[in-house]
């Protein structure tokens, strides 16, 4: 069994299933909500490449470098978003939680924070991670402020990284959780979800 299976993750506001093609319709729709795909400093498919995006993902889940989440809003049953493990490295148990994007309606809720919860757990405590990773553009401060909350740490800027698709160049701010710290995202992240509960 590889290290990274296919796995469903559930809570009770939010569930993260293996991401498939029966999921597009519901992406089309999240992605309409706001736009996304015309937000320079991020990459989310436009309706239009929903399907291939879909389907580069699951290659990806196939060779083993990303294991591809569709994220599911219990309240409607529909897909909101999608995220993943990627940048799998299995030799040092590290990986990176990234591609990730909710619609707008459903954005600075506490639909991230479990997902977050989620995967990090399923990180550290099924999969016996040393350290996850997360990556952004140094533009996007809604997604470098939403990391910092989880109390990942900044390890440093990739300056001129990559070549985003209008042709400017992307700096990428990396940040880590490493396993020594994760009891204390863990009950930070609890008590975020049972505050958003409770409020």
């Amino acid at each position: 069994m590889p290290w990274l299976a296919p796995v469903t993750l559930q809570s009770p506001r939010v569930n993260l299933e293996p991401l498939a093609q029966r999921h597009c319709d519901d992406l089309v729709e999240a992605a309409k909500d706001g736009a996304l795909w015309t937000l320079w400093y991020t990459s989310v498919p436009s309706p239009e490449t929903m399907q291939p995006e879909i389907e580069r993902r699951l290659a990806l889940r196939a060779a083993g470098s990303m294991l591809p989440f569709a994220v599911i809003d219990n309240t409607t049953t529909r897909a909101v978003g999608m995220t993943a493990y990627m940048n799998v490295d299995v030799i040092n148990r590290r990986v990176e939680i990234g591609s990730t994007w909710y619609r707008k309606s459903v954005q600075r809720t506490a639909l991230n924070t479990q997902c977050k919860l989620m995967l990090l757990t399923q990180a550290f405590e099924a999969l016996d991670c040393i350290a996850v990773e997360f990556r952004t553009h140094a533009f996007n401060h809604q997604s470098r402020s939403a990391i910092e909350r989880l109390g990942a740490k900044l390890d440093g800027v990739l300056r001129s990284h990559q070549i985003a698709s209008n042709g400017t160049l992307r700096d990428t701010y990396v940040y880590s959780i490493i396993a020594s710290e994760w009891p204390t995202v863990k009950a930070n992240l609890t008590w975020q979800i049972g505050r958003a509960r409770n409020g």
